[in-house]
């Protein structure tokens, strides 16, 4: 954290502002905060900076993220991330199945579904895009949020970790 705390605010967005999906304001934002203890203590400034932002800022935070297993554009740790979980290898009726709970759960929310996917499946990844399109608003964006933050957890242990 010592190389981080010292690096200018361009050198730190370029480092970190990837971590909440092309989102790199929070980063920014996340930047007055230095000195960071750790990558912990790093992460909860950047979840605090989001929680604190406005819903309009949070709303384009959640819509910046892919649709999950549908193969549109998306950054190239998103897609890695899919694979990990097995959506790049989906048979025509998953795909399809994918494609149908995407479209029903975005007409809902409007925002896509969003999970960490990380040590998931896509079996379990389907089961929990099944359930949760039948939220209420406010309890899926509360969800959408958590997920952000895992995902932004997992993105930093991956840069400080290894």
């Amino acid at each position: 954290m010592e190389e981080v705390n010292q690096m200018s605010k361009e050198e730190f967005v370029q480092k970190v502002g990837w971590v909440f999906e092309h989102s790199p304001w929070v980063a920014s934002a996340a930047w007055g905060n230095m000195p960071f203890e750790s990558h912990e203590n790093l992460l909860q400034t950047m979840i605090d900076i989001v929680q604190n932002a406005e819903e309009s800022m949070q709303l384009a935070l959640l819509r910046s993220h892919p649709d999950l297993g549908t193969r549109l554009q998306m950054s190239e740790v998103s897609q890695k991330e899919q694979a990990g979980a097995g959506l790049d290898k989906l048979s025509k009726e998953e795909f399809e199945e994918f494609v149908s709970l995407n479209m029903m759960y975005v007409n809902k929310f409007q925002f896509p579904f969003i999970m960490a996917v990380k040590g998931q499946s896509k079996e379990t990844i389907l089961a929990a895009m099944k359930q949760r399109v039948h939220n209420s608003y406010e309890e899926e964006y509360r969800i959408a949020l958590g997920e952000v933050y895992k995902i932004a957890g997992f993105r930093l242990n991956d840069i400080f970790i290894g």
